[in-house]
């Protein structure tokens, strides 16, 4: 059994996301500490980003999604946020640790602390199974407000939210595709549409 001297060290996770490789510390309390999940990790493998991509990782945990969108947007600016101020601790020296400057993390509850003049051509979330409607339905207004037109919302879900995440997307944005779907895991994604 580890003493608790031991248990309060950074964990460390060295990977590989979307071909990049990346180096993240994480602690207990944080979710999926240990390793990348296998969600975050389906999902990296099916999203297609620009090298200047304006992103915003809503729900960023510890970094893994926004870091390694930030590794492959060198030309473009990438804002991570959680309600946990542990994780966007740890987003943020992880942003260090890879030499990624070009993002940053901070404390919001969806996008209530994301500055309203920023137009984002990518928005990305790995949604909590529990997340609950309302916060969704903020969620997806406030992602369509900030949304470029020609801007992607790509999320992952549990396949249990799947139809839910269909018929929202359909409502806020007017389209819908499910872009893979795993064992567990939905990957799906809308595009707001010019002139709206």
């Amino acid at each position: 059994m580890a003493t608790i001297d031991e248990l309060k060290k950074n964990l460390l996770i060295q990977t590989e996301l979307m071909g990049k490789p990346l180096t993240f510390a994480t602690t207990w309390g944080v979710f999926s500490p240990r390793e990348i999940d296998s969600g975050t990790a389906l999902f990296l493998k099916h999203l297609t980003i620009r090298e200047d991509e304006v992103a915003l990782d809503i729900g960023c945990g510890y970094g893994p999604i926004g870091l390694a969108i930030a590794a492959n947007a060198p030309n473009g600016e990438v804002h991570m946020v959680d309600k946990d101020f542990v994780a966007v601790e740890y987003a943020n020296k992880n942003a260090k640790k890879n030499a990624l400057n070009h993002a940053k993390a901070y404390l919001s509850n969806g996008l209530s602390a994301v500055p309203k003049e920023i137009r984002f051509s990518t928005v990305v979330s790995n949604i909590p199974a529990k997340v609950g409607k309302e916060m969704l339905s903020i969620m997806l207004h406030d992602v369509h407000q900030q949304l470029k037109p020609g801007g992607q919302f790509v999320v992952v879900t549990i396949n249990g939210l799947r139809q839910y995440m269909k018929r929202n997307f359909m409502e806020v944005f007017g389209n819908y595709e499910k872009v893979k779907q795993g064992k567990d895991y939905t990957i799906s994604r809308a595009i707001k549409q010019r002139g709206e």
